[in-house]
């Protein structure tokens, strides 16, 4: 960081560190409101609504803030809460996940994700590729998953409450991903999502992330707020859809609403 001196000697405060500043508020400011238009932090702390509005877009980039489809209020998300108290859910739910996902892996051979969402896609924070001798991927934690076109963020799409999966629709939309724009038509959506609430898990069988693979997963809920899911992918030429659910979603399930954690 730069320590340039003005004429009296002090130093002078770099802009970067201004905008940091600015960017602390407006996050400081969307918090304590519990939701608010980037007119009104404007106005709360006297600051010109354009730079207002690049700082709420770069925390939007960085999934400290979300702003709602219907209302355009910007609100904290799970990622900022975190900030506060230390807890992180993702650390939280790897640590009580890892057990099962391995005891899973064992019972089902084929390799075992846990990932949760940020951002507008859901990142691998556990795995048992490395263990898995039917694996053909390494090095799969962090990796990013989109959410329509996997069945782990399917799955958190079709479990979490409405008003976020609005939200993240509507995150998706402004990212407008070229991959992404067959998915998200309204009818398609609606039926996908529908699908899976009945079901009580989610599909991926139609070669649209992974030509030579297919995945099932269902979400971790805990007091109506989706903590992650868990997934199994397999190459489609191996095993049929039908007998991949016959086989996995059961002991998937089950392990789900065994993790010991909590919202």
């Amino acid at each position: 960081m730069s320590k340039e001196r003005t004429r009296s000697g002090k130093p002078r405060r770099s802009e970067g560190v201004r905008a940091f500043k600015r960017g602390l508020d407006v996050l400081h400011e969307v918090n304590r409101s519990g939701g608010i238009r980037a007119g009104d932090v404007a106005r709360q702390l006297n600051l010109p609504r354009p730079t207002v509005y690049r700082l709420l877009e770069t925390l939007e980039e960085l999934g400290y803030v979300a702003r709602s489809a219907s209302d355009d209020r910007f609100r904290v998300t799970r990622r900022a809460s975190s900030l506060g108290d230390g807890h992180d859910p993702g650390v939280v739910i790897c640590q009580a996940a890892a057990p099962y996902l391995a005891e899973l892996s064992k019972r089902l051979v084929w390799p075992v994700d846990l990932s949760t969402y940020e951002n507008a896609a859901m990142v691998i924070q556990e795995t048992t590729h490395p263990r898995s001798p039917l694996s053909i991927d390494r090095g799969m934690i962090g990796k990013r998953l989109p959410m329509l076109r996997t069945s782990a963020g399917r799955a958190y799409l079709a479990a979490c409450p409405a008003a976020e999966r609005d939200v993240i629709l509507h995150h998706l939309r402004r990212i407008d991903d070229a991959e992404d724009r067959p998915f998200l038509d309204e009818a398609y959506l609606a039926r996908i999502i529908k699908e899976t609430m009945q079901r009580g898990y989610a599909v991926r069988n139609e070669g649209e992330f992974n030509a030579k693979t297919s995945s099932i997963a269902v979400p971790v809920v805990r007091g109506g707020i989706v903590l992650g899911c868990i997934s199994i992918i397999w190459i489609r030429s191996a095993l049929s859809l039908n007998e991949a659910v016959a086989g996995f979603v059961e002991p998937m399930q089950s392990a789900a609403a065994e993790i010991p954690v909590t919202a």
